[in-house]
């Protein structure tokens, strides 16, 4: 397989930041396979998403890319980071009881539709044990209660480290991360919720929306901060309901669209797509 590299950055709005960016790939070698760019208005900023390879059949130096990049880059303020189009982000789960998201995830990981290397999964209870089994990846039970809730993130954290996880996915994970842990995963742990929040916060959300007659239901998928379920926002998804269903079935469809939220978000997080700008997110699919 050939090499290719994606390049993702953003740097203050000015004119000739695609010329310069496109003429410094050609001239060290690189054939431009995709573009994805956004001038974004509100802040001011040029966000882009570059794929490419070596242009012939001489491999591209990419050390000399990225140190020349560095100096030649410098006028234009630019933020940049570069992947292999081909590398895996390595990655840690957690979960508690519910397993519609980890099963999910763990699907399209098997049959390769997410560009992600799942190295273990963590959860405060042992429910998810046999299906980590299943697919033969590490389980790590950490119980968490109050009186050993920074000892458990500390354990979660080294479990992590260990592993060498570049992104953390919260399953379910039925834990508030504390503000220090929040701080260190910025930007690189996702959380998914019911879009109710925080319309319906607590137990049984669904079953508090049935009783509000909700004609929509829907999921977020968003990066963790110190404010709770209130992160930049990278993925969302709804369906219109009606009263014919019943709070069950609110329970179920409401699994399937939070299953394929957050896979999508893993997806656009782990293939470099998205930059964060503020609290917002730029998602360039």
């Amino acid at each position: 397989m050939k090499p290719c590299w994606i390049l993702l950055f953003s740097c203050p709005d000015a004119p000739g930041i695609q010329a310069f960016v496109s003429t410094f790939i050609h001239t060290h070698g690189g054939f431009i396979d995709d573009v994805k760019a956004h001038s974004d208005q509100e802040s001011g900023q040029f966000v882009c998403r570059i794929s490419f390879q070596a242009a012939g059949e001489a491999p591209l130096d990419i050390d000399v890319f990225k140190k020349d990049l560095e100096v030649e880059g410098e006028p234009f303020k630019m933020n940049w980071s570069i992947t292999s189009a081909h590398e895996k982000v390595p990655t840690v789960i957690a979960v508690s009881k519910f397993g519609h998201c980890l099963n999910d995830l763990l699907h399209r990981w098997r049959i390769g539709s997410l560009p992600i290397d799942i190295r273990a999964i963590v959860s405060n209870h042992d429910t998810m044990r046999p299906m980590a089994e299943f697919y033969d990846i590490p389980y790590h039970h950490i119980p968490v209660t109050k009186q050993t809730k920074m000892e458990s993130e500390a354990q979660f954290l080294n479990v992590v480290n260990e592993v060498g996880g570049e992104l953390v996915v919260l399953a379910r994970y039925m834990q508030i991360l504390s503000d220090g842990l929040s701080a260190k995963w910025s930007g690189r742990c996702i959380n998914i919720h019911h879009s109710f929040l925080p319309s319906f916060k607590g137990a049984k959300p669904y079953h508090q929306a049935f009783q509000r007659g909700v004609k929509l239901i829907g999921a977020t998928a968003h990066y963790v901060t110190s404010d709770l379920d209130e992160g930049p926002i990278i993925e969302q998804d709804v369906e219109r309901i009606d009263h014919s269903q019943t709070p069950k079935l609110l329970v179920e469809q409401g699994s399937d669209i939070e299953a394929r939220v957050l896979s999508r978000a893993v997806k656009w997080h782990a293939s470099r797509r998205v930059v964060m700008i503020g609290q917002r997110t730029i998602v360039l699919r």
